[in-house]
């Protein structure tokens, strides 16, 4: 039994594929097939069944990938323990999210974490939906994502970070920017500019509008938060939008906040990374998210001034 074919297990036990296996790997698709096969005869069982569309773990397949993902863990700590990099991180870390909105949050803590990491790569991406962030984070194409609860994956390590508030944005000179609050019936005969389906505050918005029964007239979607909020303020719709992303343009005279008469629409974000043993780069960034947990906290709930 080899440390490579335990490797190879684990990436084709996480992607259910041979031919994504192969792609994460950089190895042809035979080689991934013949790894897989010398495991299963050392074993004595077959650790996958296969299907039409890929393939998926047999019950031993099951039992053995805990013990795989035990002794690569180990192999992995204790690879950087004799390297002496434990302390010091070397690497890349790739963060996503399906919203840009999350950049004017989290940047103060990216810029402070390269700064004290200079040895770590920080990349952060939008992706197309918050399904599509957790898909990168088990296919590999993505260490660490950011995303609005639920999320749920036996793969994943879930942790809330923060609880933030969505609120109703208008363009200073609509009729509703002078009042605090808005009904929803005054909401109903507006047009909304919404994220496109499958963004985390997206989400959010249509589980409210469903409670409520509200069916709104969309002007535009778009998952670009800087271009919603140009078109809100440009009067071409309203809009429904974590307040500390609009915190600047409300303080600056462009956009209005308000309130939804009898509602509030809380909402706890998480970040969402793999269950198993990670890199150093990756658990130093970890770590320093959740030190300042407090600091995105109070970010979040920061009221304009």
């Amino acid at each position: 039994m080899e440390m490579t074919q335990l490797r190879t297990f684990r990436v084709v036990a996480e992607t259910l594929s041979f031919t994504r296996a192969s792609e994460r790997l950089h190895l042809t698709q035979s080689a991934v097939s013949h790894q897989i096969k010398a495991l299963e005869t050392e074993l004595g069982e077959p650790l996958f069944i296969r299907a039409k569309r890929g393939v998926k773990l047999s019950q031993a397949g099951t039992v053995a990938l805990e013990y795989a993902e035990r002794i690569l863990e180990d192999a992995d700590a204790l690879r950087e323990r004799l390297t002496g990099r434990a302390g010091v991180p070397v690497g890349r870390v790739r963060a996503a999210a399906a919203t840009q909105a999350f950049v004017h949050l989290f940047a103060e803590l990216f810029e402070s974490f390269m700064r004290t990491h200079e040895g770590v790569e920080l990349s952060f991406r939008t992706t197309v939906s918050t399904e599509q962030t957790v898909a990168d984070i088990l296919n590999g194409a993505a260490d660490v994502g950011f995303a609005s609860l639920p999320v749920y994956s036996p793969a994943l390590q879930v942790t809330e970070l923060f609880e933030d508030e969505l609120v109703l944005v208008v363009g200073h000179g609509h009729r509703l920017s002078r009042k605090k609050e808005a009904t929803v019936e005054e909401i109903q005969r507006e047009r909304l500019i919404l994220f496109e389906r499958g963004a985390s505050i997206r989400r959010a918005t249509d589980d409210f509008f469903k409670r409520v029964h509200l069916s709104p007239d969309l002007a535009l979607e778009s998952n670009d938060t800087y271009f919603i909020k140009l078109m809100v303020e440009h009067g071409l719709g309203l809009s429904l939008l974590p307040a500390w992303a609009v915190r600047d343009e409300v303080g600056a005279g462009k956009l209005a906040q308000l309130h939804i008469k009898g509602h509030r629409l809380k909402r706890s974000v998480a970040m969402v990374s793999l269950g198993r043993f990670q890199p150093s780069p990756t658990r130093a960034f970890l770590t320093y998210i959740l030190r300042h947990k407090a600091k995105l906290q109070a970010m979040a709930e920061g009221e304009v001034r």
